[in-house]
């Protein structure tokens, strides 16, 4: 069957789809060869129309994995942040008790009640005098300047001892 058409001043085909022949048994085969390949067309689309469903069934389940998987990160994260805050709101509860616990007033009276300790009285108080003259002791040592020697002044002064 060819399927292309001759110019001419009327478009007709050089071989027409139908039998010109008035035979009943050849119209018949074509008839059942033209069903046959009809079924056979008819499987290969559907099973195309199945492998693209498949695939397209494959590609919006990978989609949706990777969401799933992008939400699963982003509540870790969200759980996360929330135990930064309560720790850092801890953190800040114990840094104001610390504060209050070392208040001046506070301390002394820690140091009363669980110590026993008591202010000084005068008794108990021991007065030293000092003298207030300063005594400085000068070095024996003898002050050397910071020029090198060169190597020529060196082994002069270790032959004449100096």
């Amino acid at each position: 069957m060819i399927d292309y058409y001759e110019y001419e001043t009327s478009p007709r085909k050089l071989e027409p789809d139908y039998e010109t022949t008035s035979n009943k048994k050849t119209k018949t085969r074509k008839k059942v060869k033209n069903s046959k390949n009809s079924s056979a067309n008819y499987s290969r689309k559907t099973a195309k129309y199945i492998v693209e469903i498949i695939f397209a069934f494959a590609i919006l389940l990978t989609i949706s994995y990777r969401y799933a998987l992008i939400n699963a990160k982003f509540t870790a994260k969200e759980n996360l942040k929330s135990e930064l805050a309560d720790i850092q709101k801890q953190n800040d509860q114990l840094q104001v008790s610390i504060e209050k616990g070392t208040n001046i007033n506070n301390i002394e009276q820690q140091a009363k009640e669980k110590l026993g300790m008591k202010k000084l009285d005068n008794s108990q108080k021991v007065y030293v005098s000092l003298p207030k003259e300063d005594y400085i002791e000068s070095s024996t040592e003898e002050v050397t300047t910071g020029e090198e020697e060169t190597w020529w002044q060196a082994l002069m002064n270790d032959l004449f001892g100096k």
